[in-house]
């Protein structure tokens, strides 16, 4: 079910979290989304879908409602929920909380996943970053907001997406998102233009200051997870990230 996985309890003043990377293990889903699809928009059937995202609550404590989703549209637009409001079916690709009473998921299949936290504040985010999310700021969008609303000490874990062998370009999209970040221009496994995403992201997390854990591995070599650019028709695995509350209002 999980690809990472670290639970960390509130201690003091400070907030916990848990927040994890989800694989194709563990679910019911069959044939091209086999067997975790998180993804309600690919094609599969709903009652599979429905009973997966029910598994995840339930590894999360929570039920399946209070699991917090986008419609995820490439931008930089954001939803901020809580358990009264839920954001689901809102389009936007940065999701905020200040609530351990919910979790926030980011559906990718070669985009890059990305979730924030500050321990301080107990602020999260799951953030779509996806090649053009990446090259029109979406990555600074989540911080700023953040920080606008009282974050400090972020940090951040990057989850596995599609890697630059495997994501081959035309030239201008490389430059454009070598401007973006230099760190994501690349070549192919043939020689041609590509574009590492994952690594232009954690580039501007880390400009920005915050701290960062990249998780290794590519969505088109790991038939774990799930791929588009591998597959075509293909289910959605989940950045999954929880507030926990602090020991001293726990």
């Amino acid at each position: 079910m999980f690809r990472w996985r670290e639970r960390e309890p509130g201690v003091g003043p400070r907030y916990g979290v848990d927040w994890a990377i989800t694989d194709r293990a563990g679910g019911v889903s069959l044939e091209s989304y086999s067997r975790l699809n998180l993804g309600a928009h690919v094609g599969d059937d709903l009652e599979a879908v429905s009973r997966n995202r029910s598994r995840v609550a339930e590894a999360f404590d929570l039920d399946v409602a209070d699991l917090r989703f986008m419609r995820q549209v490439h931008g930089c637009d954001i939803a901020t929920v809580d358990r009264q409001r839920d954001g689901n079916g809102r389009d936007a690709d940065i999701v905020i909380t200040d609530d351990p009473d919910v979790a926030l998921v980011v559906l990718v299949a070669d985009c890059t996943p990305v979730l924030l936290l500050d321990r301080t504040e107990g602020l999260v985010a799951a953030v779509h970053a996806g090649r053009v999310g990446f090259t029109t700021g979406v990555v600074d969008t989540a911080v700023s907001a953040l920080r606008e609303r009282g974050a400090k000490n972020l940090e951040a874990v990057v989850g596995p997406s599609v890697c630059p062998r495997c994501y081959e370009v035309p030239a201008d999209l490389r430059e454009a998102a070598a401007e973006a970040s230099p760190a994501a221009y690349s070549v192919s496994s043939t020689g041609t233009p590509a574009i590492d995403v994952a690594a232009g992201v954690v580039d501007q997390l880390q400009a920005a200051g915050v701290s960062v854990t990249w998780l290794p591995g590519c969505t088109r070599e790991d038939e774990d997870l799930f791929s588009h650019r591998r597959d075509g028709v293909t289910g959605r695995f989940g950045g999954v990230v929880r507030l926990l509350p602090p020991e001293d209002v726990a």
